[in-house]
This record gives C-alpha cells, sequence and structure tokens, in this order.
C-alpha cells in the first residue's frame, strides 16, 4: 500500500506540469518533471550538511574518487552537491536563473550529475527559459516540501512512481517500449510469490531477499517486487539489480532508486547481452518485459563468440534464436542468474518464442532444453490491448529450479 499523504506530492507536481503546455509536448513532460523532482529531493535531503560540504570541498583543487568518498561521508547520503546555491537562493536572482540552475547541476557529485545529464535537461532549462516559464517552475518546486522527515525514502519512491506513471500514460506514443502496466507487474510478482517462497518470506523474521530484471525499463518491475515483498513481510531486506540500455530510461530507474536510498551501482547501463553487468552474481527472484521481436544482428558477434567458447558455461549454451528476435536470448540469460536452487522467473514474451524455429533450430533447442531441465512452471497468456501501442499477444512464462514435488514433469 502507498504511505499515506503522498498524493498530495503528485497532485501538486501533476498542477506544475500545467506550466509547461505550449512550451513543451505533452510526452516531454515527464523529462522535465521528474529530474526537478529528484533535484529537489536531493536540495531538501543534503540542506542539514550542506554548509560542512561546502567548508570541506573549498580545500580540493579537484574532486578524485577519495574526495567524492570524503564528501559523500560528510553529506551522509550517496551524494552531494558543492553548489553554494539552493532552490531557495537561486530564485533571488532571476535574470541568471537559467545559467545559475545548470551551474548548481554541474556541481553535483559525479554519479549524481549523470543522472541529471541523461535526461539532457540542459536543453530542457533552456526552452523554459526562452518561453519565460523556467522562474514559475523553478519556484513552485521550491515550495514544494521533500524533508525526509515530511517525505520518507518509501513515500518518495511512491510519489516518483506514481508521477512516472501518470506521465507514461500521456506518452502513449512512447509508452510501449519503455512501460509494462503496473497490473501485469502485479500478475507477474504475485506469480513469482508463490508457494513455497511466498511461505519462506513470510515465516522468517528477517527474510533477505535479491531481485533482478535485466531489462528493466524505468524500474517498474523491480519497484512493484521490492513494494510487494515489503508488504508481504514488513521486516524484510530487499536488494534491487538492474541493468538497461537507454540512457533516459536507465535515467528514471536510477532516479527512482537514488529517491530510496538505494546505492548507485545497483542500477547500470548497458547492453545486458554483450556486457552483462551482475555477471557473477545469482538472484531470487528475476523478472523482466524484454524487448519484443529485437534484431540482434548489430551485437551479434560476442554473443556467438560466447555460445561457440562457453556453451553450458556461458549463457547461451542451449542454442542461439534467429537473429531477428532475441527474446529468447533474454530469457538464458535469466536462468544463468538463478540461484543453485530456489529461484524463481518471470519474463513477458511475445507468442513467437512459443511457436517459432522446426524442431534443431535454435529456437527448439533452447524450449527442449528448458523442459528437460523442468524448469517450466506455467504459462499465462495475457488479454491483447494490454500493453500500450501494440495489440500482439502477449505471454508471462513462470520458471523455476525449484518444483514442488507434486508438480515435477507437469507445466
Amino acid at each position: 500500500m502507498a504511505p499515506q499523504g503522498f498524493a498530495d506530492k503528485v497532485a501538486f507536481v501533476w498542477k506544475v506540469a500545467d506550466k509547461l503546455r505550449g512550451t513543451f509536448k505533452q510526452h516531454e513532460y515527464g523529462a522535465v518533471m521528474l529530474p526537478l523532482l529528484v533535484l529537489r529531493r536531493m536540495d531538501a535531503v543534503l540542506a542539514p550538511t550542506k554548509d560542512a560540504v561546502l567548508v570541506k570541498s573549498k580545500g580540493f583543487k579537484d574532486i578524485g574518487p577519495g574526495e567524492d568518498m570524503l564528501l559523500k561521508s560528510v553529506s551522509g547520503q550517496g551524494f552531494y552537491n558543492t553548489s553554494p546555491l539552493t532552490f531557495a537562493t537561486m530564485l533571488n536572482d532571476d535574470k541568471n536563473l537559467a545559467d545559475n540552475l545548470a551551474g548548481y547541476i554541474r556541481r553535483l557529485s559525479r554519479d549524481a550529475y549523470a543522472v541529471i545529464e541523461a535526461y539532457n535537461f540542459d536543453d530542457k532549462i533552456a526552452r523554459m527559459d526562452r518561453a519565460g516559464i523556467l522562474y514559475g517552475v523553478v519556484a513552485d518546486f521550491a515550495d514544494l516540501d521533500l524533508r525526509p522527515e515530511v517525505v520518507s525514502n518509501e513515500s518518495m519512491g511512491y510519489v516518483f512512481e506514481e508521477l512516472l506513471r501518470k506521465f507514461s500514460e500521456m506518452s502513449n506514443e512512447t509508452a510501449g517500449e519503455h512501460y509494462t502496466p503496473r497490473e501485469v507487474i502485479r500478475l507477474m510478482v504475485d506469480l513469482l510469490l508463490t508457494g513455497k517462497a511466498a511461505a519462506e518470506l513470510i515465516e522468517n523474521p528477517k527474510p533477505v531477499r535479491t531481485v533482478y530484471d535485466p531489462a528493466a525499463g524505468t524500474g517498474g518491475m523491480l519497484m512493484g517486487a521490492l513494494h510487494r515483498i515489503e508488504e508481504l513481510n514488513p521486516g524484510a531486506i530487499v536488494q534491487v539489480a538492474g541493468q538497461e540500455l537507454n540512457d533516459e530510461t536507465w535515467a528514471i530507474a536510477q532516479s527512482d532508486l537514488m529517491m530510496q536510498g538505494i546505492s548507485v551501482d545497483r542500477m547500470q547501463q548497458g547492453n545486458t547481452l554483450t556486457a552483462d553487468a551482475f555477471a557473477t552474481d545469482k538472484f531470487d527472484f528475476i523478472l523482466a518485459n524484454p524487448p519484443y521481436g529485437v534484431d540482434w544482428k548489430g551485437y551479434a558477434p560476442p554473443i556467438k563468440d560466447e555460445h561457440a567458447k562457453l556453451g553450458f558455461n556461458g549463457r547461451f549454451g542451449a542454442g542461439l534464436p534467429r537473429v531477428s528476435d532475441g527474446s529468447l536470448l533474454f530469457l538464458q540469460h535469466m536462468l544463468s542468474h538463478m540461484k543453485p536452487t530456489g529461484s524463481r522467473v518471470g519474463i513477458v514474451l511475445s507468442g513467437s518464442p512459443l511457436f517459432s524455429g522446426q524442431a534443431g533450430s535454435g529456437e527448439s533447442e533452447i524450449r527442449r532444453w528448458i523442459l528437460e531441465n523442468d524448469w517450466l512452471e506455467g504459462i499465462v497468456a495475457l488479454p491483447d490491448q494490454m500493453f500500450y501501442n501494440t495489440g500482439i499477444s502477449t505471454y508471462v512464462w513462470i520458471l523455476t529450479n525449484d518444483k514442488a514435488e507434486a508438480e515435477q514433469g507437469l507445466v
């Protein structure tokens, strides 16, 4: 359940977005509002230690890894800002607000700056400035009380995720690429948290559970799983990990984690299939909605190489699907991240991986390998029109290496 009192914060930001009308198209609103929300939250969180950080940073010529660690320890957070400005004091110089805001962002710690930069935010500032709306928007955010004693990390996550959902629904043309409807996420998470997995989670007073999404998008599946596990057992410690290719989408996922005090190294950027950021890690719950029918010809060499040289010691030992659809590469990758026993995997796939490829083809061999290992627990056909902007049939596959005795050999 979302914490109380978060709805008014959501409504406030939603109202501020009205000021963007005419300057930005509706599908761009999220890329302006979300980074501003992140900046304002950091501004509020860093306020108590700001003076100490400024004093400490004055002595540094430049900020290398050692200085970075020192300033994080002074700020007491996973980020800091060496700008003397705050959202409130920036407004004292309305003529130079655009320059001052851009400078304020550039003086964030490296990790935090990378997130805001990935939103391409300098361009958004310039556009608001030209349109004469920058002062009003920044002033509204300065009025938004996001101090940690008022809005907890958990509440902040809910505020961010609810706004993300609302902005995603406004931008239908691209939503399908990055956004899985929350009903689908809830279904997948509930299917993963059944039977023995659910019983062990509820009975243990302080269980630690790891959750991984190799095609993380905006992080919705990870956060859906995290919130649901904590709902089932408030004592649970949930450690998330994700990887995402698209810059802006990664920035959104990374922002959500930062808002909740989760270390930035838990959301990595890059192509999971060619550069696995969590190569040595195994997880309890693994879930993803990888892109459908994506051609992997452009980055085939390292994948073919791994298949040929490493076989089952790599991720793609069972076979390679046709280059026009990499879905089954993602599924094999996910299965490679199972713990020796007790892991559960959920993946959203189109119909193609179910039936494409004749006997002996890569797809057929991958399916055979899954069935021979008795990992496939069930397949759920979703109603059509569930996903934005696509009418194709979609299916949730649930796999596990810990079937109950009565279910062994059955799908």
